[in-house]
């Protein structure tokens, strides 16, 4: 059980191959892939940043990093080739937002490019120590914390789009940045379980190379949803 929708044991059952040990994934290659990601998601946020065309391009860029996102999804084997276009468009959209925010509190986004970055190295190094272990108990918790998250945005969205206004996205009341806390809290003990997932996959199956990838990309998801949240965070905290 995984509470990334990206990581589940099917793709990993169906890729399962006999391949020798300098050849199958591991823990680290995914990190390693990852930082690649992230490299080429900088490079499309830097060609955005400030862009008056930048605008045009949100509603392609939205639509094709979820078709990507699909795609690699059910066919993981095409995730050395998608991931990185995927990072790329990710990076456009990012990009965007990022400046917008940026106008109207210069340096907020440095901060939370760092403070996002803190948090996923944190969570890697206590899991990498044991510190904290993903125990069934600990993995129901945020699972169901990450689905309830999932459906108040899917309400959320679907409301608006009714012109009803939901005031949790505009407010910065303390309500507001309490919750926004505790989304953050959410989306950074996602890592432990994405970290555990893929060991246990590699544990448990000859994963070829090309699924680092994959659950690059899974890891991605994760980081990108931090990210927007500890912006919306740091955001509120200075508007208050």
């Amino acid at each position: 059980m995984a509470t990334n929708p990206v990581f589940n044991e099917n793709a990993f059952r169906r890729v399962q191959e006999n391949v020798s040990a300098d050849q199958q994934m591991t823990l680290q290659g995914t990190i390693n892939k990852t930082f690649f990601l992230l490299l080429i998601c900088m490079v499309g946020a830097f060609l955005s940043w400030g862009s008056v065309h930048a605008a045009a391009f949100i509603t392609p860029c939205v639509s094709g990093a979820l078709a990507l996102g699909f795609i690699i999804s059910f066919k993981p084997h095409t995730a050395p080739f998608l991931a990185p276009i995927y990072a790329f468009l990710e990076g456009l959209l990012l990009g965007n937002i990022s400046s917008a925010f940026n106008q109207q509190m210069p340096g907020i986004v440095m901060q939370a490019v760092s403070v996002t970055m803190l948090v996923f190295l944190t969570m890697l190094v206590l899991y990498r120590t044991g510190i904290i272990k993903a125990s069934r108990g600990l993995l129901i918790g945020i699972l169901s914390a990450t689905i309830g998250i999932s459906l108040f945005y899917i309400i959320s969205l679907v409301l608006m789009l009714f012109g009803v206004n939901v005031s949790y996205f505009t407010s910065a009341a303390p309500w507001a940045i309490a919750v926004n806390v505790v989304i953050c809290a959410v989306a950074a003990f996602n890592f432990i379980f994405d970290f555990h997932f893929i060991d246990q996959m590699t544990s448990t199956y000859s994963a070829p190379k090309y699924m680092e990838w994959y659950a690059g990309f899974g890891l991605m998801v994760t980081l990108i949803w931090l990210y927007i949240e500890i912006l919306r965070l740091l955001g509120r905290t200075r508007n208050n």
